[in-house]
């Protein structure tokens, strides 16, 4: 997966800006897909030049223009090919794991900082994750999405924009439990990674005091 990819299928539901797709990020991929705004609008610019998405500017009032990004048939067609497109197994890169793996060469109160910072670091992931609505239907995520984009959409009556109109958001009551799957996954690991980091410290704890 690409964020190419993540932006694609996020502009599938909706019509955004580079400020919008972040925040929109930030509230429902970031657990298993995250990326910096200067990535966001990089990554935008290039979907615009390939065709593979359109950019209009619509005037707000009171506000800046908002510059809104649409999917085109061409970005659909990319988005599908890759979603119908056979798994290959990624590779696996986990950097603390890495670490982990070489930090007996360090003391003990070394080894106990390094696996605190780590149960830090998920304890507020989790945090996050458990902030995000893991009930009601479809029709309650659209209700979020257009809450989301409303905060900072103010479109005049003469642009034919609607303040994030529910009826312009596609999703399905599939997409729904399968992006729900996501975040079950997500609340899972962290839990468990939770659980193996005390049994980690106990280990140790046995072995050196």
């Amino acid at each position: 997966m690409s964020l190419k990819h993540a932006i694609l299928g996020i502009l599938a539901i909706e019509s955004m800006s580079g400020y919008e797709l972040k925040k929109v990020i930030n509230a429902s991929v970031s657990h298993f897909w995250s990326a910096d705004q200067s990535q966001v609008y990089r990554t935008l610019a290039g979907l615009v030049e390939d065709g593979l998405a359109s950019r209009r500017t619509v005037a707000q009032e009171n506000r800046p223009n908002l510059h809104l990004h649409t999917i085109t048939d061409d970005g659909l067609a990319e988005l599908d090919r890759w979603l119908a497109s056979a798994w290959q197994p990624q590779p696996s890169r986990e950097a603390f794991l890495a670490r982990l793996f070489f930090t007996d060469r360090m003391t003990a109160d070394q080894v106990m900082k390094l696996l605190d910072a780590r149960e830090k670091e998920i304890r507020e992931a989790l945090a996050v994750l458990e902030t995000i609505p893991f009930a009601g239907s479809a029709l309650d995520q659209v209700a979020e999405i257009k809450n989301l984009l409303a905060t900072h959409r103010q479109f005049p009556e003469d642009t034919g924009v609607d303040d994030a109109a529910p009826e312009s958001i596609q999703l399905t009551e599939i997409g729904h439990v399968l992006r729900m799957a996501t975040l079950a996954n997500g609340l899972v690991h962290a839990k468990a990674e939770l659980e193996w980091l005390a049994d980690t410290k106990q280990q140790l704890e046995r072995i050196t005091s």
